[in-house]
């Protein structure tokens, strides 16, 4: 099972910051979940969760990046894309991570990669936050954002 050694991850205070979450429409109970998770690390940091809904996967990016230039410190992009019989699945995947990385390249503005690439449903919803599930996607990368926005400024204030 993924996850296995996976760091603890406490967000700070956020007050003041804005935090976008770009959500997938597809799959909706498992995006339920992601999305419910990221919105529980959110708003722990004292931050109104910002949520848009995009149509699916591949296009997250132009959602991030919209988010990043209208002047978001974290994006979060959730979604789901679970293998089919077809190579769909590889172009999909393929061209979100691939955007999504191009936008915080381009940006610098910290993109959470909640982007479930998965065999088949159960190892979604294992991974989704809910009750039954092993893992909380939604939840690592929203922490990851928020986390990185500090590591950034650490890093340019050397």
């Amino acid at each position: 099972m993924s996850g296995v050694g996976s760091p603890e991850s406490v967000v700070n205070n956020f007050t003041g910051k804005r935090v976008v979450v770009i959500a997938s429409s597809w799959h909706t109970e498992i995006m339920d979940g992601l999305i419910a998770g990221a919105v529980k690390v959110i708003e722990s940091a004292g931050v109104v969760a910002e949520i848009h809904r995009v149509p699916g996967a591949f296009e997250l990016p132009l959602g991030a990046s919209i988010a990043a230039k209208s002047g978001a410190d974290a994006v979060v992009a959730l979604g789901v894309v679970i293998r089919g019989g077809t190579p769909h699945f590889d172009y999909v995947c393929s061209a979100a991570t691939d955007g999504l990385t191009t936008v915080a390249l381009e940006t610098g503005v910290p993109i959470g990669f909640g982007l479930l690439t998965c065999d088949n449903e159960q190892q979604a919803l294992d991974r989704a936050g809910l009750a039954n599930s092993n893992e909380d996607k939604g939840a690592e990368a929203a922490a990851a954002a928020m986390n990185m926005v500090s590591v950034l400024k650490s890093i340019s204030s050397i």
